[in-house]
């Protein structure tokens, strides 16, 4: 990906390299830690590491409410681990910094300061600013940029047809987008974290995205924006919030009906079994059963021991419910991301029911994770690297994401209520801070959805794949004429917006085909609006 091999038209219009934090930001920094500083741990340092601490110690804690992870690219990786590192990143890409407002929303001499904030863009199939052509903007989600350069190919297969400039914009707080001058310092404790929400997120976007229009000369190149997952929540709401910004969204498995009790709280792992049992209805007994069966080992005499050995952990378990929690999330991300042509949800089975008759109900379920997993030395709670993602979506999930998922009594699993008071403690527990169960759906709304936006808001398409258990979260209904819900039956999270593969299913290729068909539309509607009103001038 190339940084400086600029066209030199290009390369006087904007600034590449990266650049210090301007000196009224480090005031600002300086200000609010007011600290000392060790000849050897910085104390930032320290208190980071606690806050890791504090994080990794309260996610394993019996009762720990998890909110699966929303993301775009997770299911890929998952499958891949290596992917990132062997993929090559197109010479086509050029990097990019923005001196970004801090603090969009207020007018304190501190607000004003700036952070670099990375964007990438593609100008090669680009049919430039004097012939209005489209500008497509990936809004980035809760990892940094880099995965999804690879990963997301809706913008790049699709570029050549709508002769599209392409940009990508990293969500600040993660990769190289970080405020307060150090990842350390911007993870330090709830003051430093206030400022990492999605209003000031889709402001960034806004921010930036006309920066690239005034530079380019592009006043009139329509802009589409593109998301998956929470970034799909973004593309939505940035289409409401700014619409003389993006002249439409696509918003791919964006759960923005999971908030505020719209959706019930059970609904998430409702569809995980539902998966499975569509399935193989003999794996959904054998998982349904297994859980009494560990309950069951693990009150007896070194039953964690047993139950250590049994599923090869990678350290003893200290609690059943480590056990419990790690199978969780690999049936509930494998129903997520039930893409093919693996499928994951038909691995793990295809593994419990290949296994001996004779074999006891636990050799069953660890055959499972060894097919799902592949050969390793061990499998359960693996050495874990604690990054800016993993403490950066609780921090959201603490703060204002706050999607109510609980287990109901007919699934798969034990049932697990979501206790929203238990959740709170939790966090203050963390952060210091409470949660604002409320306020995402207070500041776009979301209750009484298609009443409230069938007059007001437009073109906005609203993708979902119906295996993807956070589809029951999701618009799964025309709300309007350009406010669409195009959902395929055998979809997954985010599989639309994923590159084009020459063994994609037909629904997906048409899912796809529909998709583009309606930004097309879109567009041609904007420039016959344009060309009336130029005609008139």
């Amino acid at each position: 990906m190339s940084n400086c091999c600029l066209d030199p038209g290009i390369a006087k219009t904007f600034e590449v390299k990266k650049t210090e934090p301007n000196k009224s930001y480090s005031c600002f920094v300086d200000k609010l830690r007011a600290m000392n500083y060790s000849p050897k741990f910085p104390v930032q340092w320290v208190q980071f590491m606690v806050m890791i601490l504090s994080i990794t110690s309260t996610g394993i804690a019996a009762g720990w409410t998890d909110i699966p992870r929303l993301s775009p690219t997770r299911g890929i990786i998952m499958e891949d681990p290596d992917l990132l590192s062997s993929a090559a990143v197109s010479d086509d890409l050029q990097t990019f910094y923005y001196p970004q407002t801090f603090d969009h929303f207020n007018y304190q001499p501190q607000s004003y300061a700036t952070f670099q904030q990375r964007y990438v863009m593609n100008f090669k199939y680009w049919g430039g600013a004097n012939n209005n052509t489209p500008i497509l903007a990936y809004l980035g989600a809760e990892a940094p940029l880099d995965s999804s350069l690879t990963v997301i190919g809706f913008l790049n297969d699709n570029a050549v047809n709508f002769n599209a400039l392409l940009v990508y914009i990293e969500h600040r707080y993660y990769g190289k987008s970080i405020p307060f001058g150090s990842r350390e310092e911007a993870f330090k404790n709830a003051s430093t974290l206030g400022y990492f929400n999605s209003a000031q997120a889709i402001a960034d976007y806004a921010e930036i995205i006309m920066h690239i229009k005034n530079k380019l000369r592009a006043f009139y190149s329509p802009v589409i924006v593109v998301g998956g997952s929470y970034g799909g929540m973004l593309a939505s709401w940035l289409r409401l919030k700014y619409p003389h910004v993006a002249l439409g969204a696509l918003a791919s498995s964006a759960p923005i009906l999971y908030f505020d009790k719209i959706t019930p709280m059970g609904a998430y792992y409702s569809v995980v079994t539902k998966d499975f049992r569509e399935a193989s209805e003999t794996c959904y007994q054998t998982i349904r059963n297994s859980w009494s069966e560990i309950d069951k080992i693990a009150s007896q005499p070194n039953g964690l021991s047993t139950l250590s050995m049994i599923f090869k952990t990678c350290k003893p378990l200290n609690k059943s419910s480590e056990l419990k929690s790690a199978l969780k999330n690999m049936y509930a991300y494998a129903a997520q991301y039930d893409s093919p042509p693996r499928y994951p949800v038909t691995v793990i089975c295809r593994g419990i029911n290949g296994a001996n008759e004779k074999q006891d109900i636990l050799s069953k379920i660890f055959a499972g994770v060894v097919a799902y997993r592949g050969n390793r030395s061990c499998y359960i709670n693996p050495p874990t690297n604690e990054s800016e993602t993993t403490v950066g979506w609780r921090w959201q999930t603490c703060s204002e994401m706050v999607i109510p998922i609980g287990i109901g009594n007919r699934t798969i699993f034990q049932p697990q209520p979501f206790n929203l008071n238990s959740f709170i403690q939790q966090c203050k527990t963390i952060f210091g801070v409470p949660p604002r169960p409320h306020w995402v759906t207070s500041y776009y709304g979301g209750h009484d959805i298609k009443l409230i936006l069938q007059r007001f808001g437009s073109n906005i398409i609203f993708s979902n794949g119906l295996r993807d258990p956070y589809s029951r979260g999701g618009v799964l209904e025309n709300i309007s004429e350009s406010i669409l819900a195009v959902k395929t039956v055998n979809g997954s999270h985010c599989l639309d917006i994923l590159a084009q593969n020459a063994s994609d299913p037909e629904w997906l290729v048409k899912q796809r085909q529909t998709e583009v068909e309606i930004i097309r539309g879109w567009i041609a509607q904007y420039y016959a609006d344009l060309k009336a009103i130029l005609f008139k001038q």
